[in-house]
This record gives structure tokens, sequence and C-alpha cells, in this order.
């Protein structure tokens, strides 16, 4: 298993236990089609809105925050796979947010409202 793999696999375990604490319901998991993935779905249940996290993990900063690698063309992925999650999951009319995780060296940071659709 690449170097890469494990760490990206630490930070969706961090993530997710980092938002049940939060009080967040994790629906999904790596939610995946032939447009990209999905890392997290998840149900914010103090605002009752849907939200579909992408995770970024990076043990330094030589490449710059994780953050910045959720530009454009992945934030449209993300949105594309969220809309099939929607239509498969029976989502009609419901809140939804697209966060960002952010994991250096453990340390999560959580960007809510990161992108909008």
């Amino acid at each position: 298993m690449p170097n890469n793999k494990i760490i990206g696999d630490m930070g969706e375990k961090l993530a997710q236990n980092y938002l049940k604490r939060k009080g967040y319901k994790i629906l999904d998991c790596n939610f995946k089609n032939h447009i990209g993935e999905i890392d997290i779905v998840c149900f914010d249940k103090s605002t009752k809105t849907y939200v579909f996290v992408e995770v970024k993990t990076r043990n330094d900063l030589k490449y710059g925050l994780p953050r910045e690698a959720v530009g454009i063309y992945k934030q449209n992925k993300i949105k594309t796979v969220a809309q099939s999650y929607m239509i498969s999951h029976d989502i009609y009319n419901q809140k939804i947010r697209f966060d960002v995780v952010e994991i250096i060296d453990k340390d999560v940071t959580h960007i809510e409202n990161a992108f909008w659709v």
C-alpha cells in the first residue's frame, strides 16, 4: 500500500471521528461513481443539512495547504458526484453543503461551506 494511501486513510478516519464528535451523522464513506468520489457524506443534525466532505491530509506544508488541492476542477467533480448521490438516495429539496476537512500532521481544520453549487 503506498504511503499516500495510508496517510489518506488515516486522515479520513480522523475526519470521521471529528465530525461524529461535532454531532454529525456519517451516512457514507468513499461514495464512488464513474466521475469520481466523495470522501464523506454526512448529515449535520443542528442545521438539517446534507454535507459532502472532501478530506485532504498532509504530514507537512511542503506542497502547500491541503485545502489548496481542492481547486475548481475537483470542486466540479465533487458537485457532480454529490448530485448522483442525492438522486440515488432519493434526496430532494434538502439543504446541502460542501465542506473540506484539512488535516496537517493530525491537526484537524474543518472548513464549512468551502465551496458552493
